[in-house]
């Protein structure tokens, strides 16, 4: 994994998604009027606050799995639309309240929208599309689906005090590393799929299981190659400044790895660097030295890969379908971002 992205590269991964875009294409703009409307409130602030960052996009990666889940059991429709929109308002709403955690600056490279209207209207506005994701979960007349998506919700937030009570513990083994990441951002990939294939009915349940296990995987895969990218990324594949992990003091995977394959001297540096107190000029810059030097870039990556593969293989008790060659591919997708 380098800084520098291969331009052939990044429009193969590019093309992957534009792919499933093109095929979702009537989906996504369904998808896409709901979460307009349901954004909509008689408190200006609201629609302000929830249409800046909705707007700002990202790829809609968690609607899509949702779409092409409920498409590969045998198709979408209004509900499948509801649910979609569903998750990314759960998506956009632990985002709003993150920024503010985290106290980030950037946001799917704009302002975060705490520097714009304040930590306060960021965490209610983020409350209310929690709100209004559960209407939406409701409008299915799925007890399944309310229960999946809502235990999702508990488990995202679980996940995210997790990671806080573990902020600057240099020696956090590898297991709750995995732990917290499966909670605060696999659940939802998983609750996504699993939900997009109960909504396209009977078939849908019989392969529920298997998305939500290629969901929860794909999620461990793209959070994995997420904090790789924090030191070696550019700012816009992820959204947010290079090296927030990092100033945040978050022991994340490639920091394990190096430190657990460094010396005594680099674990004294871990031990230092971690503390947001304590870290001084070209921290930042030894930091991504250690993680390349040491390998631990690569075994990120390998880390990544071997739950990418775990996702694609779950596909495979589904009849094979371009739906199916879809969510495959975006199992290579979430990998790829790496080179």
């Amino acid at each position: 994994m380098t800084a520098q992205t291969n331009p052939s590269r990044t429009a193969d991964i590019d093309t992957i998604v534009e792919r499933l875009q093109d095929m979702l294409s009537d989906d996504l703009t369904a998808t896409e009027a709901l979460l307009i409307a349901r954004a909509k409130s008689p408190v200006d602030v609201i629609p302000d606050l929830s249409g800046y960052i909705v707007s700002a996009g990202g790829k809609r990666l968690r609607p899509m799995i949702t779409l092409a889940a409920a498409h590969a059991c045998g198709g979408a429709n209004a509900g499948t639309h509801a649910l979609a929109t569903a998750v990314e308002f759960i998506h956009t709403a632990t985002l709003l309240h993150d920024d503010v955690v985290d106290d980030s600056d950037l946001r799917r490279g704009k302002k975060a929208a705490k520097n714009v209207w304040g930590n306060n209207a960021s965490i209610l506005v983020g409350d209310f599309l929690f709100a209004r994701a559960f209407t939406l979960m409701v409008e299915t007349g799925s007890l399944e689906i309310l229960r999946i998506l809502s235990d999702a919700s508990s488990v995202i937030a679980e996940g995210e005090v997790h990671q806080l009570a573990a902020a600057s513990r240099t020696d956090l083994p590898t297991e709750e590393y995995l732990a917290i990441i499966e909670a605060k951002t696999a659940a939802l990939f998983e609750a996504a799929a699993e939900a997009g294939a109960l909504s396209a009915g009977p078939q849908g349940e019989q392969y529920a299981a298997a998305l939500a296990s290629y969901g929860k995987n794909l999620g461990l895969a793209f959070q994995i190659i997420d904090d790789a990218l924090d030191y070696g990324g550019t700012t816009s594949v992820i959204g947010k400044a290079v090296g927030d992990d990092f100033r945040e003091g978050k022991t994340t995977l490639p920091v394990i790895i190096a430190r657990r394959r460094g010396s005594s001297e680099d674990q004294d540096f871990w031990d230092r660097a971690l503390d947001p107190e304590q870290q001084a000029e070209g921290d930042l810059a030894h930091a991504i030295y250690l993680i390349r030097s040491t390998g631990a870039a690569e075994a990120t990556l390998v880390e990544a890969k071997a739950y990418a593969e775990l996702a694609k293989a779950a596909l495979r008790t589904l009849p094979d379908s371009q739906w199916t060659k879809a969510l495959s591919g975006l199992a290579d997708f979430c990998v790829s971002r790496a080179h």
